[in-house]
């Protein structure tokens, strides 16, 4: 049958319309929360027809809860009020209980064997991390450590300041020992950087990245001000602990802490080879 004018226009009014998906009159957007899992799936659509046995079905690719193992309960958009508990028999259709947008639909998983348990899909501290040891870095090609090893053999007094100052075309100053520091030092250079961002640091081994998690003085290391960093890969020092003192959480050598003049902030991506020296980081 041929479609008028007027129908028309409002078939390309409902197709473009803006915003999101159109909402058949039987789909009901649902907030589901799970009792392992501390992330919310935000608007899963459903619709009234399905039976609960297919809505089990489809929760079970995004909880990774088995669909014999749910209990579901459902509640008012508040999460205060139970409107139905362990919903069943699974050929009921999910439109019985009268759900509407914005409803909660609380997923129990009975499984103590589940994938969401005790973490495991959201918890990323339980995932064994890969440590690449000396012999295996060796064993690479262009790396600083072999960049560092044949500039000591052109001038056995090069340091990587000494490498910076000739990049930057500045001269180079030695520094002397016994410098003394007040709890003011360097806070100028501090007073530009905020936990959170990204960053660079140089030492002597080089450079590596990481994220800005501490700014400010730190018991049991010289006077001054000082910045805590949690690197991308495991080339730190500590945990975000130093001294006995701890500034902020990450995981094992992981984190470090260095003088702010070392400190570049920016949008630096992750990168792999870097190392430092003892003298340079606490």
């Amino acid at each position: 049958m041929d479609m008028d004018k007027n129908s028309l226009e409002a078939l390309k009014a409902y197709v473009t319309a803006p915003g999101s998906q159109q909402q058949a009159a039987s789909t009901v957007r649902l907030l589901v929360t799970h009792s392992n899992l501390k992330a919310r799936f935000m608007e899963i659509r459903l619709d009234k027809h399905m039976t609960l046995g297919a809505v089990k079905t489809k929760l079970q690719t995004h909880c990774g809860t088995s669909a014999g193992s749910m209990v579901l309960t459902l509640k008012d958009a508040t999460g205060s009020v139970v409107l139905a508990k362990n919903m069943m028999p699974d050929d009921r259709k999910l439109g019985y209980y009268s759900p509407e947008d914005g409803c909660i639909l609380h997923v129990e998983d009975t499984d103590p064997m589940s994938l969401a348990a005790q973490g495991w899909l959201e918890d990323v501290s339980k995932v064994e991390k890969y440590v690449m040891s000396d012999a295996d870095y060796d064993a690479r090609e262009n790396t600083y450590r072999q960049f560092k090893k044949e500039k000591l053999k052109e001038d056995p007094t090069w340091t990587l300041e000494k490498e910076i100052a000739k990049r930057r075309g500045v001269p180079y100053t030695e520094k002397t020992g016994g410098e003394e520091f007040d709890d003011e030092y360097q806070a100028e250079e501090a007073s530009h950087i905020v936990e959170g961002e990204r960053c660079e640091v140089m030492t002597q081994e080089g450079s590596k990245r990481g994220v800005i998690r501490y700014v400010g003085r730190c018991d049991g290391l010289p006077k001054g001000y000082w910045v805590g960093v949690e690197y991308d890969e495991p080339v730190g020092k500590n945990d975000g602990q130093v001294k006995g003192t701890r500034y902020f959480t990450c995981l094992p050598k992981r984190g470090g802490f260095v003088r702010p003049s070392a400190v570049s902030v920016g949008a630096y991506p992750p990168f792999d080879e870097e190392f430092f020296s003892d003298e340079d980081e606490l």
